[in-house]
């Protein structure tokens, strides 16, 4: 009896580090069928791909529906083929609750579902991310399931980008949004770790000392994150994926009564909004 291989289903959020991704062939009980079916799927950016073969038209829309729930509409690409199969009793309901909100925490992932036998794979931002998914799993499957978890506990992205900035100032010209050297310096290094962060939407905060009106200020602290957002896009990074916002001296880190003070409060933040 050849057993149903659900393959491809890729939450793969190649954005800034990639434009697209390539699936394996699916897994299967058949060595015959594994050469037929064997095949490369493109993944474009922010979309999700389910392929494999599935024991009918039902089974294929209940799956497509429940994708297109989590993940919305316009955002799965469809290349399920129909017949050919047995689906292990009540397989449909299953799967469908393996498809849940905790596979978008995964970044650069894959979950396979061939028969009774399940396989996640990819990239969480913490071990709680991770014992989520697993709990969610084994309350979704009945003991004759088996789950493989191949998935990795990497830095968050916050984390990454923190570090990377190092509290570090990104300076402009006096009075002015045009950056200077050093601060371009910073903003490469910045450009190499927000490639690193696939599809994670970024809001650039610009933030003055409080000397002068607090008008001019809000407008020079915009102008100085959307200054660093032009740098960063004309380095590749997608524009969608980034906003600005400028606080003026609102948000101060320091004290403005010393120079060093004023210095560390005229900066720019990144945070992952997404």
């Amino acid at each position: 009896m050849k057993h149903t291989a659900l393959r491809g289903l890729s939450f793969l959020a190649a954005v800034f580090a990639a434009a697209h991704a390539c699936a394996e062939p699916p897994a299967t009980a058949n060595p015959a069928a594994a050469a037929s079916a064997s095949t490369a799927v493109t993944v474009p950016v922010g979309r999700v791909v389910i392929s494999g073969t599935v024991p009918d038209e039902a089974t294929k829309a209940a799956l497509l529906a429940r994708l297109q729930e989590v993940y919305g509409t316009g955002q799965v690409i469809d290349q399920l083929s129909v017949g050919g199969v047995v689906a292990p009793a009540n397989w449909t309901g299953h799967v469908q609750k393996l498809i849940g909100p905790n596979l978008k925490t995964i970044h650069k992932g894959q979950l396979a579902v061939d028969g009774n036998t399940v396989a996640v794979r990819g990239e969480v931002e913490s071990e709680a991310s991770r014992q989520a998914i697993t709990s969610n799993f084994a309350s979704a499957l009945n003991p004759t399931y088996t789950v493989r978890n191949g998935l990795r506990v990497t830095a968050s992205s916050q984390t990454v980008l923190d570090q990377t900035l190092a509290n570090r100032v990104i300076e402009f010209e006096n009075g002015s949004a045009l950056l200077t050297e050093s601060g371009k310096r910073i903003l490469d290094e910045m450009a190499q770790a927000l490639v690193k962060l696939e599809s994670k939407k970024i809001d650039i905060i610009g933030h003055t000392d409080d000397t002068g009106t607090r008008p001019r200020n809000v407008a020079l602290s915009m102008a100085r994150a959307e200054s660093v957002k032009v740098y960063l896009v004309a380095k590749g990074l997608t524009p969608q994926l980034i906003s600005t916002t400028g606080m003026g001296p609102d948000q101060p880190l320091l004290s403005n009564a010393t120079e060093d003070g004023r210095r560390r409060n005229r900066r720019i933040e990144f945070r992952v909004s997404q």
